[in-house]
């Protein structure tokens, strides 16, 4: 074994990889939310500061979980695609998915996709990562609805949903009911 790494047992060599607090969450923003440019990185719900995020992208891109490009669309940007090796771990985030949703307090709207995932389980996951292939090693994209859009919409449905049950109802008080409870004229 190297001097590089504690030993050569997959589980810490893959620690070493992706074991760290934040690029797991950097590979999960790219793969749910399609998020590609630092700045829609940055915004991430977790809060990475612009340094670790610069730095996280830096070693994702030198360990080969990620490529950076120039965007085509802004010369100023830069464009980061997953790579084969970062698309193989769909799996591993819908069994990450599943353990949360069982074992910790998570909240519905940010557990929904695990939920979903776990629920479809390898055919999803294949389907999923066959459309994650399209979007950043340019093969052909799969027929059917995107796994993606399904995702985010069974999202934003509970958002929605949770939205509509903390409005306050507003109280209309029907005229008749008023005067029942008005005090009687005395004669």
């Amino acid at each position: 074994m190297t001097d590089d790494h504690r030993s050569g047992c997959p589980i810490n060599l893959s620690l070493e990889v992706f074991g760290d607090k934040w690029s797991l969450l950097i590979i999960r923003d790219m793969i749910f939310g399609g998020k590609r440019h630092f700045r829609e990185l940055l915004r991430s719900q977790e809060g990475i500061s612009s340094n670790i995020l610069a730095d996280r992208l830096k070693t994702l891109v030198e360990i080969g979980m990620l490529t950076k490009a120039d965007d085509p669309s802004h010369k100023q940007k830069a464009i980061y695609s997953l790579t084969e090796m970062a698309i193989a771990l769909v799996p591993i985030m819908a069994h990450l998915g599943a353990w949360g949703r069982r074992y910790l307090p998570v909240t519905e709207e940010l557990s929904i996709r695990a939920q979903l995932m776990e629920d479809g389980g390898p055919k999803l996951w294949e389907l999923f990562m066959s459309e994650l292939r399209a979007e950043h090693l340019g093969e052909a994209r799969p027929k059917g609805p995107s796994v993606r859009q399904t995702l985010q919409a069974a999202y934003e449905r509970v958002v929605a949903r949770k939205s509509m049950e903390q409005q306050p109802v507003d109280h209309i008080h029907d005229s008749s009911e008023s005067r029942s409870r008005a005090p009687e004229p005395k004669a």
